[in-house]
């Protein structure tokens, strides 16, 4: 925030994750709140500019064909503002459903509401069955010889590094690809897993990474974690 404010940076907040917390220590905080207890001001001059996102496609409610959502701006001059609501204003069909079900992302049904006790329910259910899942994934990744992955704090993805045989490394290299990118597309070749490259993502030079979900469904994980873990002794054997 801080850095955004010294650079004269736009800040754009990615917020869509806020429900999807798997370590009640580290809850969620928001950019605003961040801002605020800075003492940055939501006003033209206030020292930060600040746009903050949610989604209905993402978090728990996870419903992206109906594409809702929406930012809220935070110290962001008075013109900018007209010129993104004449933006706004000019589009033609609009998406009702998606404008209804932001609407009601962030306005759920409260007690009292008829819907509230199976609104609850579902979300909770939803939720629980996410941490549990994030807790298998990476708990069966991390297992793997030559694998690390850590819990996630959050959201919907696992982060593990791959130490990789030096003889594979230079094998992907030869085919002019980064080694884990190789080892991805290998692993889809040979499971239908889909994973996507850590070299996508900045790492640290001479590390190797993959970005994997943990939304197959809870019946289906374990046989995806077994294909995951048969094709990845398999080319540890081979190449070591």
């Amino acid at each position: 925030v801080n850095l955004c404010a010294e650079e004269n940076m736009v800040l754009f907040a990615d917020e869509v994750y806020q429900e999807n917390i798997w370590r009640p220590d580290r809850p969620f905080h928001s950019f605003r709140k961040v801002a605020r207890m800075l003492g940055y001001e939501d006003k033209a001059d206030g020292g930060l500019n600040l746009v903050s996102m949610h989604s209905i496609s993402k978090g728990f409610i996870g419903e992206c064909g109906l594409r809702g959502g929406y930012y809220e701006l935070f110290g962001i001059p008075d013109e900018v503002k007209a010129q993104l609501y004449k933006l706004a204003s000019i589009s033609l069909s609009a998406n009702t459903a998606g404008q209804v079900m932001a609407g009601l992302m962030v306005q759920p049904p409260k007690v009292g509401d008829a819907s509230y006790d199976g609104y609850c329910s579902e979300r909770d259910g939803i939720l629980t069955s996410l941490k549990s899942r994030a807790t298998k994934v990476a708990s069966a990744l991390d297992a793997l010889p030559g694998v690390s992955c850590r819990m996630s704090d959050g959201a919907l993805y696992a982060f593990p590094q791959i130490m990789l045989p030096e003889k594979y490394v230079a094998h992907a290299k030869d085919q002019g690809i980064a080694a884990d990118e190789l080892y991805c597309l290998e692993m889809v070749d040979a499971t239908g897993v889909v994973v996507v490259p850590g070299s996508g993502f900045g790492q640290v030079e001479g590390t190797w990474h993959f970005r994997t979900t943990f939304l197959p469904a809870e019946e289906k994980i374990d046989g995806v974690l077994k294909r995951v873990e048969a094709f990845h002794l398999d080319l540890i054997n081979k190449w070591k």
